[in-house]
């Protein structure tokens, strides 16, 4: 390499010495390396220092819109030193997960100087006012960014579609809320930090922030405040009510993009005893007694304590500003219910499976070599496309079944434990006449009109409480319309019959006399019944 290439590598991205401690940073990672880092490793380390994304980086060094040679380059090299050098210091594992992390987890152990100040380089931006602009913007904002723990896109592909889409909405519609809805597993959460990432420029703030643990609303509330208007003391309000309007003074003032992944953690999931409730129905559906429902029909609501999340969505639903709240959810909240619109500034998009070609590349990187094959099909048709699911039963094919997918197709249960925990756990959030129209469902794999599942079910109920029972599944993700008609995605009808036959088998052993041999032929009727249905 001459001279004047070794100079061009060290001016770009040099405005990171600005804000980091660049020469420590150097030394303790090339620690963690074991030798010194390269000219090229250093480049890409201050284009994460600066807030540029691995793409954005491809784009500044190589006038390339292909971040493939970066991404290696990181995941394979910087990544792991930056993970090294920190667990060793930190005494516990740490782990980049993502390239929005790196500026955090580094300002974190204390690589980020106290004066904060971005200088571009008045030799490295172009002469050209307007890309001055953006470049100034683009390094001031490497300050404004804060990711949590948001998720490892790196691996990220389709969803070209929805992502269109959204930034329609955000970028050119000015939507202030929009909900990604779907099933667990669909990728909700990944297609958050996409968006977030691709439409960040957008925005003077971008924060993201995962409700998986269920974190009280005070804490994000503050969070959000303190991020977005640090100068501002949020002890001078007493009242959640005021925290709300003052975090709605900020995003008036400046734009943000706030994004809460998993608002459903925070909803209304305690119905009682599951398991008598379950029984009940089931008893209600097999035999001649025809008691009234266990309970109620309840709405989606949210836990107790935590109801300040609804006002928030309400109240950024409703009030006039220039910023964006993000939310991903398997379950509709009622705020959006009451606020969404095609035409309105709050929308919702319901997630489905990914395509074909999509699912094969998962495949690919699972391992499977032969994806041409009927099998393939098959397994991306029982599981509906869902990518978490698809990923989950390939590693579970690999290890049990040698990676053949037709012998995994021959056994009784396509459901492992994984995926079951997924399933349960909107399950068991279910009312018990949503259960059993579930249960109804399952066992009709045709689509059906919304008469039909009326005069099916039984005992018989209101029709006012099927129409609500049937909206309710709809906002929890759980069943699908096509036109008027009605139906179950392949896996969780699956699901549903597994459930149905273990739920029956402990109903059958508290009761006596032929319970028992009753169990054993609805069992081996709806086994046969599973089997049908996955050879079509």
């Amino acid at each position: 390499m001459t001279v004047f290439d070794s100079n061009k590598i060290e001016e770009e991205f040099i405005e990171a010495k600005n804000n980091w401690e660049l020469e420590k940073l150097y030394v303790d990672l090339a620690s963690a390396k074991g030798k010194a880092l390269t000219p090229v490793e250093k480049k890409f380390l201050r284009g994460l220092l600066c807030g540029f994304s691995p793409s954005e980086i491809a784009n500044t060094v190589y006038k390339s819109r292909s971040s493939s040679t970066v991404r290696v380059y990181l995941s394979n090299g910087l990544y792991k030193y930056i993970e090294e050098m920190l667990s060793k210091q930190a005494e516990y594992s740490v782990k980049v997960k993502s390239w929005s992390r790196v500026t955090h987890l580094l300002e974190k152990a204390g690589y980020k100087k106290a004066s904060i100040q971005i200088e571009p380089n008045k030799n490295y931006i172009n002469k050209n006012s307007k890309d001055k602009a953006n470049f100034i913007s683009m390094a001031s904002a490497a300050n404004k960014r804060d990711w949590g723990e948001a998720s490892d896109i790196s691996l990220f592909h389709g969803r070209t579609k929805e992502l269109t889409l959204v930034k329609q909405w955000v970028i050119q519609e000015s939507c202030r809320l929009v909900l990604l809805l779907g099933m667990g597993g669909i990728g909700k959460t990944a297609l958050s930090v996409k968006l977030a990432e691709e439409i960040q420029e957008n925005f003077e703030y971008v924060i993201w922030r995962s409700l998986h643990l269920a974190p009280p609303f005070e804490i994000i509330l503050n969070q959000l405040i303190q991020f977005i208007s640090p100068h501002q003391d949020i002890k001078n309000t007493e009242t959640v009510e005021g925290s709300i309007s003052q975090l709605i003074d900020g995003l008036r003032t400046s734009r943000c993009l706030i994004v809460l992944d998993n608002i459903d953690a925070v909803l209304y999931n305690n119905y009682g005893d599951k398991t008598q409730e379950n029984f009940t129905v089931i008893a209600s559906y097999y035999s001649e007694i025809n008691h009234a429902l266990a309970d109620s029909l309840p709405q989606i609501k949210y836990r107790q304590g935590y109801e300040g999340y609804g006002e928030l969505i309400r109240r950024i639903g409703n009030s006039q500003h220039q910023s964006c709240l993000l939310l991903t959810s398997r379950e509709k909240p009622g705020e959006i219910t009451a606020l969404e619109g095609n035409t309105l500034p709050v929308r919702c998009l319901k997630l489905t499976g990914l395509s074909p070609a999509e699912c094969i590349k998962i495949l690919t990187k699972q391992g499977f070599t032969d994806t041409k094959k009927e099998e393939s099909r098959l397994l991306i048709e029982w599981y509906a496309g869902n990518p978490l699911l698809i990923k989950s039963i390939a590693t579970a094919i690999q290890e049990l079944f040698g990676g053949d997918i037709h012998e995994f197709l021959q056994q009784d249960t396509l459901i492992d434990g994984d995926i079951r925990a997924i399933l349960d756990t909107q399950f068991h959030r279910l009312s018990g006449l949503e259960k059993q129209i579930m249960y109804w469902l399952a066992l009709h794999p045709n689509s059906v009109s919304l008469q039909q599942i009326q005069t099916g079910i039984l005992p018989r109920v209101s029709q006012r409480s099927i129409l609500e029972a049937i909206e309710l599944l709809q906002r929890r993700s759980l069943i699908e319309r096509q036109a008027s008609r009605f139906y179950q995605i392949p896996v969780l009808m699956e699901y549903i019959i597994e459930t149905l036959i273990e739920e029956n088998f402990q109903l059958s052993q508290q009761q006596a006399g032929s319970s028992l041999i009753a169990h054993t032929y609805l069992e081996t009727q709806l086994k046969n019944y599973i089997k049908d249905i996955r050879l079509g």
